[in-house]
């Protein structure tokens, strides 16, 4: 029998497209609030399939900087699409990939909230220096639960259920070498073949229960760690990785660990570093929107702090790749960082 929650009304709910987060309590990014069965964890507020080529197209239609296109579709047909701003071929490139894991969603929400953003004068200047690629949605078909499997056991409530896997069961951010899923082929052959990428951020989410330094992280980050790594590229992720941290640690609400990861290649992560000498960053983002295990989904108060990280962090990047300053990042903070651990 599916888990049903109970309803737990949130006062001031975020709406997305004009997200505010400081109604709530700093400690909703990192010492709670989780889900213990009295918050709620309603997929139905986040931006369905629908909704999102909705308003890619939309935003396409009013920025003039911006380009949509369509990059492949999914194992049930779905396209997947790219947002592009490229003012100068010869500027550096940093492209941001969101929901290779389909119940990984607020960081995708975060994307389009930054879209929006470029779209008006609050990132004036910092598309002359830098081009941007967002995939705002990698795996579409578990971001909807429209999957060939069963997902009775998953806790989320709404219209569906959301995945980690495609529609095969695959999990995408494993498909980095053989690239045998459509998703994966998608973005290899039409992304990362056909431009110049310097920089990548993979962004994901992690479980609700990770802490550093005794108190819950709101996320973790790593450069990629496979020793075929070429030593340029990833100190020039260490430095994404130092924007990223200062960006969020003064926030006086955000508290980054350093992620525990390996160093198969199969992740885009280490992959994608060698294969293409791409400056890559993991930025995993604190609990998940649905999941068969409850201490991996967040309550959704969170939500808005969430967002605000991954919007805080695709600007943060963007203007520092494009200022220039990325060049001077102290990176010495890799040393200290603790890698976090499961409280």
């Amino acid at each position: 029998m599916k888990r049903k929650l109970l309803t737990y009304t949130v006062a001031g709910t975020l709406v997305f497209g004009g997200i505010t987060a400081g109604s709530m309590g700093v400690s909703a990014a990192g010492e709670g609030p989780n889900y213990n069965g009295n918050e709620t964890i309603n997929t139905s507020i986040l931006h369905d399939h629908e909704e999102l080529v909705s308003f890619l197209e939309t935003q396409d239609a009013k920025q003039e900087q911006m380009e949509l296109e369509v990059i492949g579709q999914s194992v049930k047909d779905r396209d997947i699409h790219l947002v592009k701003y490229i003012s100068d071929p010869d500027n550096p490139t940093i492209l941001y990939l969101t929901q290779q894991h389909g119940n990984e969603s607020l960081t995708t929400e975060g994307a389009l909230e930054f879209i929006k953003h470029l779209g008006t004068g609050k990132t004036k200047g910092i598309l002359d220096n830098v081009n941007i690629l967002i995939v705002p949605r990698l795996n579409v078909d578990g971001a909807v639960g429209d999957v060939n499997f069963s997902l009775e056991d998953y806790v989320g409530d709404g219209e569906y259920n959301l995945t980690r896997y495609n529609a095969e069961g695959v999990d995408l951010n494993r498909d980095h070498v053989d690239k045998i899923q459509p998703e994966t082929k998608a973005l290899h052959e039409n992304v990362m073949q056909q431009y110049d990428i310097d920089y990548m951020i993979d962004l994901h989410h992690q479980g609700a229960q990770r802490e550093r330094d005794g108190e819950l992280v709101s996320g973790s980050i790593l450069y990629p760690t496979t020793p075929n790594a070429d030593p340029e590229v990833v100190e020039k992720s260490k430095q994404l990785g130092a924007v990223v941290f200062e960006e969020i640690d003064r926030t006086g609400w955000g508290h980054l660990g350093k992620y525990v990861g390996g160093s198969a290649e199969t992740i885009s992560r280490n992959g994608i570093a060698v294969e293409y000498g791409i400056s890559t960053l993991l930025f995993e983002m604190r609990g998940m929107m649905d999941h068969t295990n409850d201490r991996y989904v967040l309550g959704q108060k969170s939500n808005g702090y969430l967002i605000k990280q991954t919007v805080n962090t695709l600007h943060a990047t963007a203007e520092a790749i494009s200022n220039g300053s990325i060049e001077d990042q102290d990176i010495s903070f890799w040393d200290s960082l603790s890698e976090q651990e499961y409280r």
